[in-house]
Order: structure tokens, then sequence, then C-alpha cells
């Protein structure tokens, strides 16, 4: 069955022809609430802004390092510049703040040491202490600092970043991960948080106790010793963005719905 036939929007058409890793549950359709596949030349500065300038890490995040490429990509560029490393992102900070769904990115994850990619959810209510991850996380979908080794790390941070701080990780194998283009989600439930790499469950977890608060999208590099050593690099890098995409899972209207004895897809099974 075709996803999203049941999916009039026509600003969000482009989602129609682009299958989601599966079909929802019974009863359930998808409604997407945000997109941008980075199409024209000029960022669209109602869905995101650009972070720097200012310092990050052992580098710099640059607001001239975020573009678009106008042949359909976002372009989040490593730089070496005057003795300066640079790198730089996007986020929908003030513009786009949800709770729970399905969040994608398709991508190709930077070629050289010392640099890495990330697509996160993220807002300041990630400091308070006392309620765990309830009331505020980091989730980080997915980071690429292990050049050649096809791996990724996803991860969630609550508590803030000082002494009470926790987190739960874990290293994700990712054959081809280096070589091409990839898509990484996460469907966010009130439940539990369920990563996926070109549409294939890798891990799940509800450590922490899940947020039950709206997060804002980024999409970064970074520059850091976890990466390997900069220095070795040869710069400019490039992290190539194809497209991010959020979707709701929401009741059909009850004359589509589906016979009760359908089944939920596998996939999804224990996801609500």
């Amino acid at each position: 069955m075709p996803r999203f036939q049941l999916i009039p929007t026509p600003v969000l058409a482009l989602l129609a022809a682009v299958p989601l890793l599966a079909d929802p549950p019974a009863g359930a359709q998808w409604k997407p609430v945000f997109a941008d596949d980075f199409q024209g030349t000029e960022l669209d500065a109602a869905k995101w802004e650009k972070v720097g300038d200012g310092k990050r890490r052992g580098a710099w995040w640059l607001r001239k390092n975020a573009f678009l490429d106008g042949k359909g990509n976002l372009v989040v560029r490593s730089t070496l510049e005057d003795g300066k490393y640079g790198c730089g992102g996007l986020r929908t900070r003030g513009k786009f703040r949800h709770a729970f769904g399905y969040y994608e990115i398709r991508c190709r994850v930077p070629r050289q040491p010392g640099t890495w990619a990330a697509f996160w959810l993220y807002d300041a209510a990630q400091g308070r202490i006392g309620n765990g991850g309830r009331d505020g996380a980091e989730i980080d979908i997915f980071e690429s600092p292990w050049l050649g080794k096809n791996r990724y790390n996803i991860a969630v941070h609550w508590d803030g970043y000082g002494k009470d701080h926790k987190s739960w990780s874990r290293a994700i194998e990712a054959p081809g991960l280096d070589d091409d283009f990839h898509v990484f989600g996460l469907l966010w439930t009130p439940e539990e948080y369920v990563f996926y790499y070109d549409g294939k469950e890798v891990a799940r977890t509800s450590q922490g106790g899940v947020c039950q608060v709206p997060l804002y999208i980024k999409v970064t590099t970074e520059i850091g010793d976890w990466a390997g050593d900069i220095k070795r690099a040869e710069l400019p890098d490039d992290f190539i963005v194809d497209w991010v995409r959020v979707w709701d899972r929401v009741a059909e209207p009850a004359a589509k719905q589906a016979p009760a004895a359908e089944q939920e897809p596998a996939a999804f099974q224990g996801a609500r």
C-alpha cells in the first residue's frame, strides 16, 4: 500500500513519493509536521537559524559555514582559515519545537578526521535537575565521530552537563556509512525512543525517563579529538544533507480505519 496516500497536504506533497520506514499501525496515519528538502539557494529563515558565530570546543561555529548548494542540499562545511578551525550548523530554535513523532534526516557524513556531524534534538530544559529526562533532554539521533569504521553514536543526555549529568549511549554498526547518503531516524513516543538506520531499528531505550516536553532540531558539525586529529584533515570537508522531516502519528478518520483485527507491523510493536 503506498505510504502517505491519505495525506493531501500540497505544500508537503514531496513527502508522498518517499516511503517511511513502515506503514503506521491499524487505525493510524502519518501526518507531516515539518519538512525541508533544501531547494534553491537561500535557507528558509522561517524554519531555521544558523548557529554561530562563536567558540565551540576547539573551533568556531561560523554562520557562513552552513549554506545551500543550489542542487537540493544543505552543506555544513568544516574549514581552516587564518589559523582558525570552523564548523557550523542549523537549528529550529524559536521556529519549530515539537514533542514526540518520527524524525528523519538523509545525509552524507564528513570524510575527514577531526570533524563529526550530528542530528539532534535539544532545549535548555535539558538543564533541569531532579526529574530525570522527563522534563528535558538532549537526544542525539546520530553522531559520526568514527571515520572509516562504519559505525556511529546515538545518545540521550539529561540533568544538565555538570555534576548531575546522566546519559545513555550506544555505538551502532552501520554498513556503508562512509560511502554514501544514509537515513537516520528516531521514533519518539511518550514511553520510549526507537532509533533507526536506513529504515531498520537499531536500538530502543527509555533510560532516564522519556522526555515529555518539546525540543527543537539541530543539524551541526563539530571539531574535536573524539573524531581524531583535525590537523590531519584535508579541508574544507562537507557534511551534506538531502532533507530533514518530521511526522506525527495520528488517528485516521473513522470511516478509513482498518479492521480491529489487523496487526501492527513488527517495526512498531511495543513502540506506542
